[in-house]
């Protein structure tokens, strides 16, 4: 699959083009995830921050990208959520325990073991990514692609701004 690639920290003013396009394995889904073939990714300030070295990825060279939609191609075993064909998004949170109490609390991004998409796992600066299914939402049909991706990531924390003031 082609992929954009973050291969080290680097100043966007110095290196206005941090990424480099190569080619990378297919993902396979493990237990419980989905493969999802990507149609659109927004571009977040977090990259910006990763990228700079504020919030680096775990390793190099690796995949940003947090607000991604796209189609479900296969299954993981045990991944049930999802049927093929079936469109989904992708935000920030890509994985947690989901047993801790921040976890049940709905805190996931507080959870010891709270891995971000395009930091901790490969994001959607590629042609397809996995996901733990439980952390992937249906997208409803009343938004295109494009309008829908923001939402996975702008549109979450107005949302939580929201409930939290009730």
């Amino acid at each position: 699959m082609k992929a954009a690639v973050l291969e080290k920290i680097t100043s966007v003013r110095e290196n206005p083009q941090p990424l480099s396009f190569v080619e990378l394995p297919e993902p396979v889904p493990a237990e419980r995830q989905i493969l999802v073939r990507v149609s659109a990714c927004g571009v977040c300030h977090t990259e910006l921050d990763e990228i700079e070295g504020r919030t680096p990825p775990s390793s190099f060279p690796f995949i940003l990208g947090h607000q991604i939609v796209g189609v479900v191609v296969d299954r993981g075993p045990q991944a049930t959520k999802f049927t093929q064909g079936q469109r989904v998004g992708i935000g920030w949170i890509g994985s947690a325990c989901g047993h801790c109490e921040a976890c049940r609390l709905g805190l996931e991004n507080l959870c010891p073991d709270f891995k971000a998409t395009g930091r901790d796992i490969p994001g959607g600066y590629a042609q397809y990514v996995t996901v733990a299914e439980d952390f992937a939402f249906p997208i409803p049909s009343v938004f295109s692609d494009a309008q829908a991706a923001p939402l996975l990531c702008a549109g979450a924390i107005g949302w939580r701004s929201l409930r939290l003031t009730n």
